[in-house]
């Protein structure tokens, strides 16, 4: 596999052998492939048979700026959490009035970061965890001392509690 400047990946032929024999040959038709002239009768094939075809690889003439903003604004999540009232949706898990305080206080930090639709992604992410039976951890380094993502369920330590400032991990 190689890729390109946007860092979009690539398969040549010997790549998709590899997962044809490693059983991995439902993988392939949702690659972007290297345009090959056994690629093309590939298709060819795919397509008198009905089977799905191999994806092409097309170059973008987009620099790297453009493609990041591009990218950064799609967010593969169901449409109802791209509209959750971040606010409204933490607030209700809040107990008393110090964590509204802090709660407040860390989202501030995130809108002005332009954060809230990783906040959103967070919450379906969570959600599709625990719809699935996914375990994850209990927490890990200064994402702890985030009072807003143990109310979303990232990790379960109570910020507050412990007294962390959250600071530390939106330096």
């Amino acid at each position: 596999m190689k890729t390109d400047s946007l860092g979009i990946p690539r398969f040549a032929e010997a790549d998709l052998v590899n997962l044809i024999y490693n059983g991995q040959v439902d993988k392939c038709t949702q690659l972007l492939c290297e345009d090959t002239q056994e690629i093309q009768k590939y298709n060819e094939a795919a397509a008198r048979f009905g089977r799905p075809k191999l994806g092409i690889y097309q170059p973008l003439d987009v620099d790297q700026e453009q493609f990041d903003t591009e990218q950064q604004a799609e967010w593969f999540m169901p449409d109802g959490y791209k509209n959750i009232n971040l606010r409204e949706h933490l607030i209700s898990k809040c107990n008393n009035d110090a964590e509204i305080a802090r709660l407040e206080s860390e989202l501030a930090e995130y809108t002005q970061r332009s954060m809230d639709n990783v906040l959103r992604y967070m919450i379906y992410l969570v959600d599709f965890m625990r719809e699935h039976k996914i375990l994850w951890g209990v927490g890990r380094g200064s994402s702890v001392a985030s009072f807003v993502l143990y109310l979303i369920g990232i990790h379960r330590i109570h910020s507050i509690q412990y007294g962390l400032d959250f600071h530390e991990f939106m330096r």
